[in-house]
Order: structure tokens, then sequence, then C-alpha cells
């Protein structure tokens, strides 16, 4: 496809919306269709929702692309998580996206939950090395909705607290992304109980719509658990809670309990996010027998691992990767049994913790 470049010198494509595709009519009686309101603010949210962190920057096809994005709308997902940083090489994710949007998703914009972060290093220098200082963060939002071609997001996080910036600098940046309309509302990514105390007090006090938290949890992560925990810490403050890597990034599937306990072309294969010395025969044990229990439940590893998360009236979404379509229809399909018996509970609590990351 030709393309062209904008004035940040992000392609663009010429080639506008296919006239072939439109979404399917029945997306919100799909088995995605499952909503669930953001803390106390009035957006609800999909319950299970598309991560973009991988497998959607230049090594990924677009035609595979498209058909998870196109799958993931008709099931009836209707948020896509990026981040400034998403993709090979950085920003691919971003500027991908754009294409699809320009391609597939235009009209359908006021049905699509649309984020993105800031907070890593983006480019080069002192303005872009990272952080949440407000020209940084006012910056990196212009650059996002240059690359993804559009007007504002729905939600614009600050992807890490940093603690070289006055927390109160950090917010007034969000707060000035809504006020300028280039976004609808604003969230904090990684930030514990006690940052996320901090900068829920400085939002109220500049009436900052801040409505979500993103965390890591999984079964094999439960540090956000407890009465001391950001979980606790969010359903106190009315904020809700968007889970990243619930599947530890592929642990808490079926990919590693096979004969080949390291496949190809896998994270651990790629040492990206996931060593090989996190796999012990001690591990493994226990993953085993989390994946007898799903089976016993009739779910793969990986759906009961998402219906565990999304259990939790406190987890508003979880967002999940996906690798193709089928995989999404997979996550997706954990949405048909969010119940467990104590029994279950109490075994999978034994057992996760016990492989504890």
């Amino acid at each position: 496809m030709a393309t062209k470049q904008d004035d940040l010198g992000t392609p663009v494509p010429t080639q506008q919306f296919d006239p072939a595709w439109r979404a399917d009519p029945g997306r919100y009686q799909a088995s995605g269709a499952v909503y669930r309101r953001c803390g106390r603010s009035g957006l609800r949210l999909p319950a299970i929702s598309l991560g973009l962190w991988q497998n959607f920057g230049d090594e990924r096809p677009l035609e595979v692309q498209r058909d998870i994005l196109r799958t993931a709308f008709d099931l009836g997902v209707t948020q896509f998580d990026l981040a400034n940083n998403y993709g090979i090489p950085y920003g691919s994710a971003e500027s991908n996206f754009g294409h699809h949007m320009d391609r597939d998703f235009r009209p359908y914009r006021d049905e699509m939950v649309i984020t993105t972060k800031a907070g890593y290093d983006m480019w080069p220098g002192p303005y872009g090395e990272g952080g949440s200082g407000r020209k940084y963060l006012l910056s990196s939002l212009d650059q996002s909705l240059a690359r993804m071609h559009l007007d504002y997001v729905d939600i614009f996080y600050s992807h890490r607290f940093d603690p070289d910036t006055p927390l109160e600098e950090t917010m007034v940046a969000l707060d000035q992304s809504v006020r300028s309309g280039k976004a609808l509302y604003v969230g904090i990514s990684s930030y514990d109980p006690d940052q996320t105390r901090r900068a829920a007090a400085v939002a109220r006090e500049l009436r900052t719509p801040l409505i979500v938290s993103q965390p890591r949890y999984n079964m094999l992560d439960r540090a956000v658990e407890g009465e001391g925990g950001v979980l606790a810490a969010c359903d106190e403050l009315g904020l809700g809670t968007a889970v990243f890597s619930p599947l530890a990034q592929g642990l808490l599937t079926d990919r590693y309990l096979g004969g080949d306990p390291v496949p190809e072309g896998s994270r651990m294969r790629l040492q990206r996010f996931l060593r090989t010395d996190v796999l012990t025969e001690d591990r493994l044990v226990h993953l085993r027998a989390l994946a007898g229990l799903a089976r016993d439940r009739g779910q793969t590893l990986a759906q009961m691992s998402l219906a565990w998360l999304l259990r939790d009236p406190r987890v508003t979404t979880v967002l999940v990767g996906a690798s193709s379509a089928r995989q999404l229809r997979d996550s997706v399909g954990a949405l048909g049994n969010l119940s467990f018996a104590e029994e279950e509970l109490s075994e999978i609590d034994a057992h996760s913790r016990a492989a504890a990351l």
C-alpha cells in the first residue's frame, strides 16, 4: 500500500476505509459483549479488552493484525489498549492501529474505547527520555494522536510513577489533556497504593476525571491483593482496574505444558519478557495441576485464569494480548463460566501460591 508521511514523519496510508467490510450487526449480542462500570465513573468497559503491547508492531503482517482487530470488535470487545512505546520499533503499534482505523474502524469510533499511555523513553534527548513531566506527557499525547489519526483518546494514562517529578505536575498534565479535548478520562498504571491515593487526592482537587488504574495481576503475581493492596485502594477511591499481564506472559496457558517446554516463536524462546529459568520442574507440577482443574471446568488454563480474575467485582477488565484471532476467541470464551466453587478456589489458591513468581 502506498503511504505518505505526516509532519512528524509518521507513515500515513493513502488508502482509506475498506467498503468490503462491515462490523457484525450482532456484535452486542456476542459472547464478548459483557461490560462493567469503571469504578464510580459513567464509563463501562468490556470485561475482556484487547491489549496491543505485542503483535501489532511492524514485525507482524497487517493482515494478521486486521483479522485480530476485526474479530475483537465483532465479538463485542470495544476497548483497545495502547501506549506510545508499544510495537517494534517504538510507536509502530499506534501507527499500525491508525492504519486500521482508517481502513476499517473510522465509522465505529464512537463505539470504541481507545487508550494510550506515556512514561517510558520514546525519542532522543532530555524531553523524550520518559517519566511523567508535563512537557513529555503532553508532547507524547500529541504524537500518539498523530500516529493513530485520532482527535482524542478515551483514556490517557501516566504509564508509571516518576519519583523525579512532583506528582502534582503529572496530574496537572493529565488534567490538561482532558481540558484540551485530547482525552475524555485519565488513568494511572503501575502505581502502588500510596501513590494511587496521592494521585486521586490531587485529581479530586483539580476535578480531573481519574477513573482507572492498571495494575499487574494474575494467579502467579498477587501483590495487589490484601487490605493494603492496590485493589483495595482502588475500591476505596472509586477507581476501576484494568488488569495487565493476566496470563503471566503465557505461563498461565497450555503453551509450556507439552513435550517441548519452550516452543519455537514463544516469548520464552525469544527471551522476551519471560526467562527460561522460571520454568522449573516444581512450578510445572503446579501449572499442570491448574490446567487439570481448568479441564474439569470445561475451560483451557488461559480461560480459567481470566475467569479467576474476573470473579472479583473490583476487576473492571482484563487486558489480553493475541497473536491470532483464534487465540482471542479462546480468551473471550472465559466469559462463559465466571463462577467458582469454594473447593476450586481453595485448590487454585494452593497451586498458584506454590507456583508464584
